[in-house]
């Protein structure tokens, strides 16, 4: 073999060595998420509620200009306590609804024949072989059943969330020392603030914006009589946290029991396209407005991060997809052998400043 081509086969070597301890690291890394699902799940719901504690405090904060121990005891209180309330309604109207689900079936088949002249024959029939067939005891137990195990790991998350406080001043500390090199611990400090800063973006307004169309459909269902509202509503709060069909989803729930719950069409149509038409407002325009290009990141790549957290850790994993996403593209994009893959996950190409907080409008 000549030094030519010495040289060109050593490229390629290298190249294959690198696939290879990437397929292997990346192959640990799924299997660990996977098998420590148990102790993962509770730690990242803690830091994720810890992010918007801080948010919350900050800006109570800049409004009030009040003690900042005071500000993180307000914002704990808060946002523990309205946790505390959205996991108990579910836990204790799960059981209620799994004893009701039942009737519920039983009645569907009369509900689709009140539909046939709205969508006609075809459609009907098409509803009637398949949506009748679905097991929704078990669908109501795998939605619902996930509420019921964060509700009993509450004090867990709690805990945890209580320590991060602690140790919010502190930690900064010791990332500066356990770097050792000032630059290193510079960059550290550098990802850091990338990733609370677009997580607390994203966390804040997401919350605010679930608020809003769980309260607007939490009134429609009120006026309406229908069963559950109280569920309803806070699924409606806890599904627009899953991107692209959380909202469907939040839609297609309660209009199913109006259409079983009423004699008339009337109730389910109003669901259908009042609640519908909220989500889609909100959803297309409400929410592009708020979040901006804080998160940066391709639609698609949204889509096939909810599938995979979705398989690794369930429904909860769907709920986290968009925030683990946001920091491991955070994270690529500040290690130069990474940088291109983190290129191919954002939305235009271009990392960095849109990130950062001291760019942030």
């Amino acid at each position: 073999m000549t030094p030519d081509q010495d040289q060109t086969a050593r490229p390629t070597k290298l190249k294959l060595s690198v696939v290879r301890d990437v397929s292997i690291v990346t192959t640990l890394v799924v299997l660990g998420l996977y098998a420590g699902s148990a102790f993962l799940i509770p730690l990242t719901m803690a830091l994720l509620i810890n992010v918007l504690i801080i948010a919350l405090s900050d800006r109570i904060i800049a409004l009030t200009r009040m003690p900042v121990w005071l500000a993180n005891v307000a914002g704990v209180t808060v946002v523990l306590a309205g946790l505390f309330v959205i996991m108990y309604i579910l836990g204790s109207q799960a059981t209620q609804f799994a004893r009701t689900i039942g009737t519920y079936e039983n009645q569907f088949d009369e509900a689709v024949n009140r539909v046939t002249g709205l969508v006609g024959n075809d459609v009907t029939k098409f509803i009637r072989d398949n949506l009748i067939n679905i097991d929704m005891s078990y669908v109501a137990r795998v939605l619902l059943g996930s509420a019921t195990s964060l509700l009993n790991q509450f004090f867990l998350i709690s805990l945890y969330v209580a320590f991060l406080m602690a140790e919010r001043l502190a930690f900064r500390k010791k990332i500066q020392l356990a770097a050792g090199d000032p630059k290193t611990g510079i960059e550290f400090a550098s990802i850091l603030d990338a990733i609370t800063f677009s997580l607390q973006r994203y966390v804040g307004v997401k919350t605010l914006i679930s608020l809003i169309t769980a309260g607007i459909s939490y009134s429609v269902f009120k006026l309406l009589g229908l069963e559950f509202a109280e569920t309803w509503a806070v699924l409606t709060f806890a599904l627009n946290f899953i991107p692209s069909i959380g909202s469907i989803i939040a839609v297609i729930f309660p209009s199913m029991i109006a259409l079983v719950q009423f004699d008339s069409i009337g109730p389910f149509l109003i669901i259908v396209l009042g609640c519908g038409t909220i989500q889609f407002v909100i959803g297309n325009f409400l929410d592009p407005a708020l979040l901006g290009r804080s998160l940066n990141m391709s639609t698609f790549l949204v889509i096939l991060a909810l599938m995979f957290w979705t398989t690794i850790w369930g429904l909860i994993g769907a709920f986290l997809s968009v925030p683990l996403t946001v920091c491991i593209l955070i994270v690529f994009s500040h290690i130069p052998a990474l940088r291109p893959v983190a290129i191919l996950m954002s939305l235009d190409g271009r990392l960095g400043e849109e990130n950062s907080p001291r760019t942030a409008g």
